[in-house]
Parts: structure tokens; sequence; C-alpha cells
């Protein structure tokens, strides 16, 4: 999926959405919704992807909701066919909280879709199912585009409350430090592509852990474990509690559970807790990148890629502090750059690399030089 700036909406213009579900409740849902937000506008529905797909060029919109699962074309069918044509409408997809629907999320961003929602199984009502519309759809939404009258790359950093980071010690100066003998990544919006991209790239014989929080619900990460496994030489594992932190071991948070560290002697394990969210997140890349330090210190690299909010950003702030490492994915091959452009924003980042350099960056770091 090539990454895509964001779009500058003229002012006075809307955003520009077609919901395209086999479910009348579903589009009549999701209008109304979005509707409510004056920024958005709903320009058409369709029942199913064929009939969805010959609306795109009639409607142009700026935005697709998709439905995976449909009748005549499904989703996938219609992305397939979609970006061959319409490469810069970004597309949203609706999945569902199941080992089918989980899959076919992966296999639709592999495919160029830019995001997803999930869809309850039970909302409950009618009022819950429109505010977790509203919480989740509406802001994945907007990632993808700025107004004429804003600044065109806003600092991620206005009104984010943040501790002062810890103060580093004075003495000490860490341009000799430790070599790092793990690395961190946290990643978000377009994640799963981002990795499905540098995996591959890591050596057989890569010599440190790699510890990965991927915003993704419960069963999406064990999948997503699952298909990085199939094109890295390394061994990837969904994390479990009391995992072992072991040398070419990547090991991806497991949706709903934060992942931090626990050292007893010369091993380091894994432990999970449903502690409360942060960043709106569990897991969230502040609780790992906060444990990693408390672990390992300065020997510590921090990898930020694309993603939406500035998760990762009080995490990076305690690394840096304590003499780590901290790399940042550029704007240009970001899918969102909010995550990596609130470490840059904030000078946190030793390195700022488009995607295709992230690998050779952290291997030229590890090797000391």
């Amino acid at each position: 999926m090539a990454a895509l700036q964001r779009k500058v909406i003229r002012r006075g213009n809307r955003i520009r959405v077609l919901v395209v579900d086999d479910s009348v409740v579903i589009r009549r849902l999701v209008t109304h919704v979005l509707e409510e937000d004056k920024s958005l506008e709903v320009v058409g529905s369709a029942p199913d992807g064929a009939i969805g797909l010959a609306r795109v060029p009639q409607l142009n919109p700026d935005v697709i909701t998709l439905d995976i699962e449909m009748p005549q074309m499904d989703g996938l069918e219609m992305l397939r066919r979609l970006r061959q044509t319409h490469k810069d409408v970004r597309v949203i997809m609706f999945s569902t909280l199941t080992e089918r629907g989980g899959a076919a999320t992966l296999e639709a961003l592999s495919l160029g879709a830019d995001d997803y929602v999930t869809k309850a199984s039970n909302a409950g009502s009618l009022d819950r199912s429109m505010a977790a519309l509203r919480g989740e759809l509406i802001p994945k939404i907007k990632q993808f585009f700025t107004r004429e009258d804003e600044p065109r790359s806003p600092s991620p950093l206005t009104a984010i409350p943040r501790p002062a980071p810890p103060a580093a010690p004075a003495a000490r100066s860490f341009e000799f430090r430790v070599a790092p003998r793990v690395v961190a990544i946290g990643v978000s919006t377009g994640g799963p592509t981002a990795l499905g991209a540098i995996m591959p790239a890591f050596p057989s014989d890569f010599p440190l852990p790699i510890l990965i929080v991927q915003h993704m619900p419960p069963v999406f990460t064990r999948l997503l474990a699952e298909r990085l496994q199939t094109i890295t030489k390394l061994k990837v594992e969904e994390a479990v509690e009391g995992a072992s932190v072991e040398a070419g071991k990547v090991l991806i948070a497991p949706g709903n559970y934060h992942m931090r560290l626990r050292k007893n002697g010369l091993k380091t394990t894994v432990t999970l807790d449903q502690e409360p969210q942060e960043n709106s997140c569990r897991p969230a890349v502040d609780v790992l990148f906060r444990s990693v330090e408390e672990a390992y210190g300065a020997a510590s690299l921090a990898v930020v890629l694309t993603g939406m909010g500035y998760d990762g950003l009080r995490g990076a702030e305690v690394l840096k502090a304590h003499g780590a490492r901290v790399i940042a994915q550029d704007e240009a091959s970001s899918v969102v750059w909010g995550m990596p452009g609130a470490i840059v924003n904030a000078g946190l980042a030793d390195s700022v690399v488009p995607l295709n350099e992230v690998v050779p960056e952290i291997l030229r770091r590890v090797g000391g030089r």
C-alpha cells in the first residue's frame, strides 16, 4: 500500500463518503452518524461491491467505508478492482471480531485498504452502536485529511499533557554507550503493511529480540503474527505470559493486553496485564517503551512507525532521557504521520527514515556504526 499525503479539503467543502454495505440498517446507521459531523458528507451508498464500484466515478468520494462480506461482489474483490483505477480513494473496512473477520481484514490491508473499524457483535443498543461509530470511525476518516484553513502539518503535540521526562544522568555522555540489546517497535494505522514490508529485511542471524506493539484487537494480533511468520526468517509469535525474550525472536503484544518485561537475573520474560488503557490503547506503545527502559536502559533501540495519535511519545521521552536511541518513520512513507510525527516534532528522533530504510538503520545501529 503506497503512502498518501493527507488530502487538503478546501474551505467550505466536506469530506465525501461512500458507504458500501449489504445491510440496510448498517447503511442508515453509518450515514446518520457521519452526517452529524459537519465536516463529513455521505454522498451515496451501495448494497454490494459491484454497485459500489460503479458509483465511485459518479460520486467521486474521498473515502469509502466497505463491508467485507456482501453478495454479488464482496469487499475484497471490490477493493482489488478499485485499487486498479482509484489509488487515491481512502478505504476503511468494516470487520467482525472473529477469526474469519480478522483474516479478511489483514487481507484487505494487504490489498490496499487504509484502515478498519470493528463491528460490535452485540452492541446492546442503538445508542451504544452509534456512540461506538462516532468514537472510532469518524477519527479514522479524519486522520487522512486536513482543512485548507489549518496548518498543512499541524503539530501532534498540541494540548498533550505530558509529565516532565526523567532527567538524564548529568555526568554521562551517551555518545559511546553500550550497543543495543533489544528493539522495540510501536505502530498503528498502516502497521500490518509496514511490518510486512520490513520483516523480510531482517537477516536470519539478527542478534536481538524484537518487541512489537501494533494497535489491534484480540485474534487480529495472533493472525498478524502468523502472517508475518510466513515472510521472515525470524521466529514470530503473539506474546503469552512468561514468554522468553530471546535473540532473533519477535513478540507481538496480544490485543487488549499491555506487554511489559520482567527481569530475573540474566533472563527477561514477558508479562501481560489489562491495566487501564493509555492513549485510548491497550496494548499501548508507551507501556512497552517504559518497560523496555526499565529492563534494558540505554541499551534499547525504539522504532516508531506509521500510526494515528501520539502513543509512544511519553515512552520515547523516558527512553531518550536514559540514553536510548529512537528511530522514526518519515512522513512521506507513512500512511498516517501521527505517532512518528509526534516523535519528530518533540525532537526525540535520532534518525528519520523512509520505511525501506528502517531495517538498514536498525542494522547500522545494532552494529555500533
